[in-house]
């Protein structure tokens, strides 16, 4: 370490691992088939923190803050093109939460020896990432480590088991003993090794690596139950033209133009992407002229269902707020808006579901009591969309068929709810136009691949302007349509009513580096009480 130490009083060889370490975990992200590269990713952001404890250097946390800044920045500057002061919060916050992590690591290090303080920072990452996915209300969970496959999912099938964050502990235990075995080159203490303790150390490496890929090469879904025709249709509607451009019933024409192509004497499920339409009261969805045209198009198809998105209102009387979101009325009545799903199927039946996932700020305000009063006097710039509180399918033709609208494709254990609650299909309805042409849409289709092989679900896919698509168990995209292009495509879709380990447990994998994160941080801050330190 001597002779690194030396090498690295000059700043720039840090920056240079800082940056390198930015690069290798932000193109798993950015590039298919590159989700190799974060299994080695954190080795020379661990290799600088190294040489900063060794040299005692002040303010590393602004150093590992900006690895992981340029990281979050890289990857997901498109969120600023549907909001600037949304993108950089989300950049900005996210890389500081990952910045707290990495601190506690280092504080662990001070209190614990030897591997236990990397067990430390590998556990309380996933913790994070569990907490982001299950409970907290400020929740970005875009950039969760078991993401980085999301476009090899050749090497991950065996998520099926564990869930994206088996991947998260895949990449943590890779980075970790890559570090290790260069730690034990640099000390020399590679040298004092034995042939056979050195073979078991490159073998194991070797193995932890390769394995997964392997096992992934053994494990198939099953063969579907039944199979269903879908046509999907992609409008192609501009929305940052919306208001000022078409008229909602021209955006209408144009949707049920592309569905006329679909069969009218065939049971197909017809679908149309996320918040197609905003004229649709809740209390009394039958006066909607969107809902009206498309109940007089179904007529001719009574075989046929229905699922589409829209931003819809509900009002709400009483004196008193019905929901801590509830934004009051000159009359004195309240309203509350929904993100909502529908399926209009023959008869004039309509279900309805309302997005649990809600994206902070534009749709979701959080921390009510303590956001709101200053929403107020700002006079109302968050969202306050309300949800129904869990995953909830519709039924078509007796099929229950879960319908993730937008960002909760990105959630897993809450998309597998979807399947503890019968649904024999995944269904996402998506408007990813805000984005412009960034890596956020691809991204986002990326993830759909995932929730395929943790549910072992086929999903139909539809996108406002794109990518629609279908995607079969393995998390292949069978077919699919091109961005920004007014289309449709027709497929068919597998049914199964079988249910994966992960669906069936939930996110064990999380669970357990919770646990592990909790017993190793008591004994640091056991041991801190007991040496003083």
């Amino acid at each position: 370490m001597n002779y690194l130490r030396d090498v690295m009083s000059n700043k720039k060889p840090i920056l240079a691992l800082i940056i390198l370490s930015a690069v290798l975990l932000s193109l798993p992200f950015l590039v298919p088939g590159t989700g190799f590269l974060s299994l080695v990713g954190f080795v020379p952001l661990l290799l600088a923190e190294r040489v900063a404890e060794e040299t005692r250097m002040k303010g590393f946390f602004w150093w590992h803050y900006l690895c992981f800044l340029l990281w979050n920045a890289v990857t997901t500057f498109w969120v600023c093109n549907a909001t600037l002061g949304g993108g950089i919060f989300a950049s900005v916050a996210n890389a500081f939460q990952m910045s707290l992590v990495f601190s506690l690591f280092r504080w662990g290090k001070k209190r614990l020896g030897g591997a236990v303080p990397y067990l430390l920072l590998a556990f309380a990452w996933i913790a994070w990432e569990r907490w982001y996915l299950t409970s907290a209300q400020i929740s970005w969970p875009w950039l969760v480590l078991g993401n980085s496959f999301a476009r090899t999912t050749g090497w991950i099938q065996w998520y099926e088991f564990t869930g994206a964050l088996g991947g998260s502990l895949w990449v943590w235990a890779c980075n970790l003993v890559v570090f290790g075995l260069l730690m034990s080159l640099g000390s020399g203490n590679w040298k004092r090794l034995n042939k056979k303790a050195k073979a078991a150390s490159l073998i194991g490496a070797a193995a932890l690596f390769a394995a997964p890929p392997v096992i992934s090469m053994f494990l198939k879904p099953d063969e579907p139950d039944g199979w269903l025709d879908v046509f999907i249709a992609q409008p192609n509607i501009d929305v940052y033209g919306k208001r000022g451009g078409l008229t909602q019933e021209e955006q209408n024409a144009i949707l049920l133009g592309l569905l006329e192509d679909a069969p009218k004497d065939s049971a197909t499920l017809l679908i149309a992407p996320e918040t197609f339409t905003s004229d649709i009261i809740m209390n009394d969805i039958s006066v909607s002229p969107t809902v009206g045209a498309f109940e007089r198009f179904m007529a001719d198809r009574p075989l046929s269902g229905l699922l589409f998105g829209a931003s819809t209102w509900e009002y709400l009387g009483g004196p008193s707020r019905p929901s801590k979101t509830a934004r009051q009325l000159n009359n004195g009545s309240w309203v509350e808006s929904h993100n909502t799903a529908l399926m209009l199927t023959g008869g004039g039946n309509i279900q309805t579901y309302h997005k649990n996932k809600l994206v902070v700020g534009v749709e979701m305000m959080p921390y009510p009591s303590v956001f709101r009063p200053i929403d107020d006097m700002l006079g109302g710039v968050m969202g306050r969309c309300v949800g129904d509180g869990k995953a909830a399918n519709l039924v078509y033709n007796g099929i229950k068929i879960g319908c993730a609208i937008c960002y909760e494709s990105v959630y897993g254990e809450f998309c597998a709810d979807y399947i503890r609650d019968g649904a024999s299909l995944l269904t996402i309805i998506t408007n990813d136009a805000w984005w412009g042409d960034t890596p956020g849409y691809r991204q986002h289709l990326s993830y759909a691949s995932l929730r395929a092989i943790e549910t072992r679900r086929w999903i139909a896919r539809c996108g406002n302007t794109g990518i629609s698509a279908i995607i079969d168990p393995s998390g292949r995209i069978l077919d699919s349509t091109p961005w920004w292009e007014q289309t449709s495509l027709r497929g068919r879709v597998g049914l199964s009513d079988k249910e994966t380990f992960f669906v069936r447990h939930g996110d064990f994998t999380g669970r357990i580096c919770v646990l592990m994160f909790i017993l190793i941080l008591c004994a640091a801050v056991v041991r801190r009480f007991t040496s003083g330190k």
